[in-house]
């Protein structure tokens, strides 16, 4: 039998007949882009056990994985066989200008002779593996899209359909790229897809995979005017207050406002009420109140987005109190051993309780609606949950009759407020409705929140629930964000996670520690992150938001102010300047003024940088330095030194509201609102310069950096 090619205008995929890969190349530059040591199959297929008579006595009962090893094409199909095994798989092909399509569409097999009367639904396959390569190590792997690339060549091996599982497993030399469908989602029509192309022809081909499969624009949405901008998130933007965070969104020059859930719907507990989707007393008339107060927002020139978080199911909300929704997930199933009468405090169940979590917040069972919280379990015969508090949740009390089964309620690791839904069920789909509901007001990007709390496998379901709200939105959000993310995730999320925000104290420790390091390797996938949920408070200092915007422009990537009322603007007395780096920042991100040099020299974490505006009325980046114990021991005072056009400068504020720091400065300077600013009178007392501290303010002075930086920490705050 001759090889089988498969090829396109970008590369060709050569088949030995024994279904080994023998050779990918990309034909821009004719690069072998497999290695083929172990000469491995394209397809294998996996059963639970053997059910082939013969094979099930001559092989050991369990998981068995089985390597195809002959192949031949019939028009646009591959008839694969496999070893051992005596029937064949049926393999479409789509030969696409850009791309290569698997899927798996049917069996062909003898009942009687392969599975020998049995009566059951043939062939019991669980996991059909749609593509297997080799692929050589190239410089960047990104393990999100699951593509290997450098400069010269892309290989991506990626989902076309929701339910394919994508993966890789490094080896020394090579790493190999993966594409299963599953039948606990869906065995047969998940097909998954193979591109080979110069890098810089990546997205296009990805462009027009996602528009053949109709999936969700992920490239188109990555090459959007606003997938960069900086985002203004706020949790009580009601009516009567969105004038107030629309003036603070302008101070920042943000034009991009992400509205939290419960600024439209009801809310209590932290999570507790997640999942009501009943809109607040804010909003007498429902959603065309909250239109109203989007066309104001988008009046101001800013873009409203949603966040919510889909997959919860608020302990205090209707769908659990009085009675459990039976569409709420359960992670083991139960069999009451025992009538369960009213006053009952020990369950007692057919199956082991063992590994049944114990965290104290969410040890609750659910039979027929009824929450039953337990102290402990027993592990041995007879099973029971014991030391059992009946009607958890304020659900109702019931008798539940011998042999009812039931379950533990897969409760949420945040709070322990919020449980999550089955999303086998129409759960999912109710509750994304109700969200676009909502969204339709006027809403135009979304953040999906929490849906790590999904289904196993999780590579299937994280994704899935998040597309399953992402569609029903309409319009189509321009970009998407989320907290958790999988493979196919990658076509809807093209703004990626956002890390959640660090304490004040150790903010830049944590900004370099995760996004900073974070940045380049999603930038392996072809995009971008967040580089985190910023919580204003009053510990936020201008040096903070100079340091994380910096860094997030150092990768194209935009960040995430978060206010939670408006009194922060007050309580914090360097509100101002803090917004003010902000707008700074956000103008130049978005006119691009950074060059590639910079950006660069912006990746240093250990190096501090402030963005001037100069003489000239024109911004102008110079790294600066923390003057460590300027005024005092804890002294109230932060000062930073540079340098720029032949002088030493300081740029100083007060932490905590206004005072007078001394200074051992017996020279001539200057003491300055801004660089080219308003003067700010100062007073002398023997050798030292008397210096009102409050807002940024900056001196000046013909003397080397160091000996400034000595003087300020020799200053004393009075």
């Amino acid at each position: 039998m001759e090889n089988i090619i498969l090829e396109n205008g970008y590369f060709r995929l050569t088949l030995r007949p024994d279904c080994v890969a023998e050779s990918l190349i990309c034909k821009a530059n004719g690069q072998e882009c497999l290695d083929n040591y172990e000469e491995m199959p394209l397809f294998t297929l996996t059963e639970p056990r053997p059910f082939n008579n013969e094979i099930k006595l001559a092989y050991p009962n369990k998981r068995t994985t089985y390597g195809a090893n002959r192949v031949r094409m019939e028009g646009d199909k591959l008839i694969v066989g496999f070893e051992i095994l005596g029937w064949e798989a049926v393999v479409s092909v789509k030969i696409a200008p850009r791309y290569i399509a698997f899927e798996l569409v049917d069996f062909i097999y003898d009942h009687e002779v392969h599975f020998e009367s049995l009566s059951m639904t043939p062939p019991p396959v669980t996991e059909f593996r749609l593509i297997q390569l080799p692929v050589k190590h190239r410089e960047n792997f990104g393990a999100w899209l699951n593509v290997m690339w450098d400069e010269e060549v892309a290989v991506n091996v990626l989902a076309a359909h929701p339910f394919a599982r994508i993966d890789s497993e490094k080896r020394k030399d090579y790493r190999v790229l993966t594409a299963d469908a599953l039948s606990e989602v869906q065995l047969k029509n998940v097909p998954a897809a193979l591109i080979v192309c110069p890098k810089d022809d990546l997205l296009d081909a990805i462009d027009s995979l996602e528009e053949d499969f109709d999936l969700p624009r992920g490239v188109k949405s990555r090459r959007g005017e606003k997938i960069n901008r900086s985002m203004y998130w706020v949790s009580n933007v009601y009516p009567e207050t969105v004038d107030e965070y629309i003036k603070y969104a302008k101070k920042m020059g943000l034009t991009m406002m992400t509205l939290y859930y419960p600024s439209l719907w009801q809310s209590w507990r932290n999570y507790g009420k997640t999942g009501d989707y009943t809109y607040n007393e804010h909003y007498p008339n429902g959603a065309a109140d909250v239109k109203v107060m989007l066309d104001k927002i988008k009046a101001a020139g800013i873009t409203p987005g949603l966040h919510v978080l889909p997959t919860h199911i608020g302990v205090d909300s209707y769908h659990v109190t009085p009675k459990i929704d039976h569409r709420i997930r359960l992670t083991r199933h139960f069999t009451l051993a025992k009538p369960l009468s009213k006053d009952d405090t020990t369950v007692y169940v057919e199956q082991n309780p063992i590994g049944c979590v114990m965290d104290e917040k969410c040890r609750v069972l659910n039979f027929e609606g009824e929450g039953i919280y337990y102290e402990s379990y027993t592990t041995e015969p007879p099973y029971c949950f014991t030391g059992c508090v009946r009607g958890h949740y304020e659900t109702e009390i019931q008798e539940h009759k011998l042999g009812t089964i039931g379950g533990l309620l897969d409760v949420s690791e945040y709070c322990a407020c919020s449980l999550y839904l089955d999303q086998n069920s129409s759960f999912m789909d109710e509750i994304a409705d109700q969200i676009a509901e909502g969204y339709a007001a006027g809403f135009e990007y979304l953040y999906l929140d929490g849906a790590e709390g999904a289904n196993v496998p999780y590579e299937i379901y994280i994704p899935l629930a998040q597309y399953r709200v992402y569609k029903k939105c309409k319009p189509l959000p321009l970009f998407v964000e989320g907290a958790a993310k999988a493979h196919f995730s990658w076509h809807v999320m093209s703004g990626a996670n956002a890390f959640d925000y660090f304490q004040m104290p150790v903010f830049k420790e944590k900004i370099a520690e995760f996004p900073c390091a974070e940045a380049p390797e999603i930038a392996k996938d072809f995009t971008r992150l967040n580089f985190g949920w910023w919580l204003f408070n009053t510990e936020t200092m201008p040096d903070m938001y100079e340091y994380g915007t910096s860094r997030a422009a150092a990768w194209d990537c935009p960040t995430t102010v978060m206010f939670r009322g408006w009194q922060m603007y007050t309580d914090n007395p360097r509100t101002e300047d803090c917004f003010e780096v902000m707008r700074r920042w956000e103008d130049v991100r978005r006119k691009n003024w950074l060059t590639a040099e910079q950006k660069e020299m912006l990746k240093d974490t250990a190096q501090e940088h402030t963005l001037l505006i100069n003489e000239k009325g024109e911004y102008e980046l110079v790294p600066y330095d923390c003057v460590k114990g300027a005024g005092g021991e804890d002294a109230p005072v932060s000062v930073f030194v540079f340098e720029r056009a032949g002088k030493s400068y300081a740029v100083i504020w007060h932490t905590t509201g206004e005072g007078e720091l001394s200074v051992p400065f017996d020279g001539d300077f200057t003491y300055k609102t801004e660089i080219a600013g308003e003067d700010v009178a100062t007073r002398k007392d023997g050798g030292s310069v008397i210096l009102p501290v409050g807002d940024k303010r900056y001196f000046s002075a013909n003397v080397p950096k160091e000996t400034l930086a000595q003087a300020f920490a020799w200053a004393k705050m009075m």
